[in-house]
């Protein structure tokens, strides 16, 4: 997961989450290749504009600042993310790109990733007409993503039935069938990872990990137990019975609230494809440092969750990016397919090698992979909301 200090807190419901596909056509602001230009520094956060037409936005980001930065467009609660890009070190820059509707929305600049950011007010006008959206790739894209909801809510389904043995097991004493069932029961929740992310108010109970816990902040959720079943050699105090069951029960109800948020979740083309791209930015600055699991170095399994996710969102949206740029869905298909060789190659049974017991070339190899693979599926968004 990403540090606790990317999210934006309180509750959000599912209904005012998620945008129906509005009418792609891109907006010109001036900007390079008609994006909205933005600059981050450690004080300010300049947008070019205060509004623009409904349709797609293209905000054009660069960190002109010391810290590293992150840049959200949020909903008119300012809770919503209705699109993301993070971990912009200094002097880059980095494209967000996203189907707004009609409406109230924030910008916010995040230098050095903590707090609430840096935050305008921003307008989505009525859209401005333009060509009507081929029937042909609106029916790909109602296909895409229809597929997707369908696969969210089967995963979101079995990461409650998995939560609820796990924390029967993990209650009971049975430490060993815990530890069995930890890793393959977070996959569910890795592979649908930024829908549960896009819910301020569920990820850091779920997700926060001990490093990233501010002042005064709760520590609950999976790397809690975690901690508890693999507990380091010195100092550690082990959870008494009665914090076990507190924290096993919240587990479990906030597991709940998830599921209850999913059933009816419908989704649009930019978000499969942003979520696609997020999800390996996950591998590259989480699992693949090997700071996700540093209890249990479970992190080949969060890995792999990673991977599927984000290659099913591909390949629900690639009959559509094989009709509008068949080069780089085949190269996408190429780099999935070299990335699964390399992860295959540390299976063990039904699962995977510790992550500490791989080598740093192995590490190398893998972190090398998932970059060659983040650079194309980069491009994916820009394609398919045309």
């Amino acid at each position: 997961m990403r540090s606790v200090s990317t999210r934006l807190p309180a509750a959000v419901t599912a209904v005012g989450l998620l945008f129906t596909l509005a009418a792609c056509q891109p907006n010109d602001q001036g900007g390079e290749n008609g994006a909205i230009a933005v600059s981050s520094t450690d004080d300010q956060c300049d947008v070019g504009v205060g509004e623009a037409p409904a349709g797609t936005l293209r905000f054009d980001v660069t960190n002109d600042g010391s810290k590293v930065t992150e840049f959200y467009l949020l909903g008119d609660d300012g809770l919503r993310i209705v699109g993301e890009v993070e971990n912009i070190a200094p002097g880059l820059n980095r494209t967000l790109t996203v189907s707004a509707p009609q409406g109230k929305y924030f910008t916010a600049c995040k230098p050095g990733m903590v707090g609430d950011g840096i935050r305008n007010e921003f307008t989505v006008t009525e859209g401005e007409g333009g060509a009507e959206v081929n029937a042909e790739d609106s029916q790909l894209k109602d296909q895409a993503t229809t597929q997707y909801a369908a696969y969210v809510k089967d995963q979101t389904e079995q990461l409650m039935t998995g939560t609820e043995e796990f924390a029967k097991a993990y209650t009971s004493g049975d430490d060993q069938k815990a530890r069995e069932m930890y890793a393959p029961v977070r996959m569910h929740w890795e592979r649908v990872e930024p829908v549960a992310e896009s819910f301020g108010d569920l990820e850091p109970k779920l997700d926060l990990r001990e490093a990233d816990l501010e002042e005064g902040q709760e520590w609950t959720g999976w790397h809690r137990i975690e901690k508890d079943l693999w507990p380091p050699q010195d100092g550690y105090e082990a959870m008494s019975p009665a914090d076990g069951q507190k924290y096993a029960d919240q587990l479990v109800a906030d597991t709940r609230v998830l599921y209850d948020r999913t059933r009816d979740m419908t989704f649009t083309a930019d978000q499969l494809s942003n979520g696609a791209k997020e999800l390996l930015d996950e591998v590259a600055t989480g699992k693949v440092t090997g700071e996700e699991e540093i209890w249990s170095h479970t992190d080949l399994w969060d890995f792999q969750a990673n991977v599927d996710g984000a290659r099913i969102a591909y390949e629900n949206l690639s009959p559509l990016l094989e009709k509008r740029d068949a080069e780089l869905n085949s190269t996408l298909e190429t780099r999935f397919t070299d990335l699964q060789k390399l992860l295959d190659q540390h299976k063990k049974g039904d699962g995977f090698v510790y992550y500490d017991e791989l080598s740093q070339d192995q590490v190398k190899e893998l972190s090398d992979a998932v970059n060659a693979l983040s650079e194309p599926l980069s491009m994916v968004t820009e394609k398919v909301v045309e």
